[in-house]
Parts: structure tokens; sequence; C-alpha cells
């Protein structure tokens, strides 16, 4: 009896509510799947340092060629600055701390905008993994270029240690995510947004992660447009999905809330 009673006192019950509704367990668990595949692909996809060695002075030529290259000269500019030490760790918060809180926050504010940008993340995701693949390009600060690495040397946070280099595959240059997504993000704020102010200081986001990608010395100005281009494509494969989901053509919400802001 003494067992029994014990036994009971300690079995859940029906009224124990879980910290997070169902459908934010759902969200959650939707991107930790879309890392995990992504965490599988990086294994298959991590490119010859060689190759993308070769590939990122391909880029050098052809942006030289059209008078874009401008990393080197942006960094020296910057160096040593209070601008630089803010786009450092700007950088590292862009994809740590900003995409996440900026989800949250559309999550509680606007169903339809939230699963708009997070169909855009997930689809310029999964168009840019191929892509890594099929191109591996080294980023400025390893292309033997006399760029620096200003993250590791002025943050204390090392962007080639074997810690840091489990999470993300360093040969994945092209197209840039920081500036995709970062896009992303400023016109889903814009179109949710109610202050005039607020609303194009978040279109001002995309343009600011792209000088930080720069400076850095993580991605070349080549990477920041090719950025830009996966994140339109992933955004119009979610206008395709929508539309032939209803049957009918019908702009998305992220759409409409622009179009009427």
């Amino acid at each position: 009896m003494h067992c029994m009673l014990a036994a009971s006192t300690f079995r859940p019950t029906a009224g124990v509510r879980l910290p997070f509704s169902r459908r934010a367990r759902m969200q959650i668990g939707l991107f930790l799947l879309a890392y995990a595949v992504y965490t599988v692909a990086r294994f298959f996809t991590i490119g010859d340092l060689a190759d993308a060695t070769a590939n990122a002075h391909w880029i050098v030529d052809l942006q030289n060629a059209v008078g874009v290259g401008v990393e080197s000269s942006v960094q020296n500019a910057l160096d040593g600055s209070w601008v630089m030490w803010v786009l450092n760790r700007l950088y590292l918060a862009a994809q740590l701390g900003v995409i996440p809180a900026v989800l949250i926050f559309l999550y509680n504010r606007s169903w339809a905008i939230y699963a708009t940008l997070r169909n855009t993340i997930l689809a310029t995701w999964l168009i840019s993994v191929p892509v890594y693949g099929l191109f591996p390009v080294a980023p400025p600060r390893l292309a033997g270029l006399g760029i620096k690495d200003t993250i590791t040397s002025q943050t204390g946070m090392s962007m080639t240690s074997n810690f840091s280099t489990s999470f993300f595959n360093e040969l994945a240059a092209v197209p840039s995510l920081h500036v995709g997504f970062a896009v992303a993000v400023g016109f889903a704020l814009f179109a949710v947004l109610k202050n005039p102010v607020l609303k194009w200081a978040a279109l001002l986001w995309g343009p600011v992660v792209g000088l930080a990608v720069v400076a850095t010395g993580n991605h070349f100005f080549f990477d920041a447009v090719a950025g830009l281009a996966a994140a339109a494509l992933g955004y119009g494969l979610v206008l395709m999905a929508a539309r032939i989901r209803v049957k009918r053509p019908t702009p998305s919400s992220l759409g409409r809330a622009f179009a009427e802001a």
C-alpha cells in the first residue's frame, strides 16, 4: 500500500502544461530538423581548400574586371574604428541572435508573416546547400589575398577553431546566407512594424549585414549578390507553393502586407 501511494504521488497529472504550445514545439522541431539535414549535407558538400581558393581567385578576377573588387579597401578603411568593432559583433549576432529573435517576435505578432519568412529561410537554405558542394569558395580571409580575419583577431571568437568549424562549412561562401537572410528579415519586419522610422530602419538591416560580411573578411561582394539572388529565389518558391496550395494566384501574406504598408 505504501509503495502504491508513493507511486501515485509522483505520477504526472493530466493538468501539467508543457512550457511551449504544440504549434511552438512543431516550429522548433522544424528548424532543428532543417539544421540536422544541413549538418548531414555538409559532410557531403564540403569542398577542397585548393579548389575553393581557386574559385575565390576567379571571383576576384571577375570583380576586378567589372570594378567591384572592394573587399580590401573596405576593410582597410574601417579597420581599427568603432564601426569595425560594431560590424564584428553584428556578424556574430546576425544568424545566432537576430534571426531567432525576429522569428519569435513575428510568431507572436503575425503568424502569416512569420510563416512566410520561415518558409523563405528554409527554401533559401535548401537552394544553397547544393551550390556549396558544386562551387566551394574560400572566404577572403582564407584565400591568400592579404585580407584579415577580424572576427578572430578582434573579438576573441575564433572562426577557424575546431569548435567553430563544427557548426558551419568554411568553404561555403557563395551564396552568403548572412546577406540573404538579413534582407528577408528586413522585409518581414517592414511588413509588420507600424512605426515609420522602425519600418525603414528594418530595411537597412540587409545592407548593414552586407557591409559586415565584406569588412570582416568573410565574404566577397559577389557572395552578397548571390545571397540576394538565393533569397529572392527562395521567396519565389514560397509564392509558387502558396498559389498551388490555394489553386489560384494570390499574393503571399508578406507580399500583401508589404504592398499595403
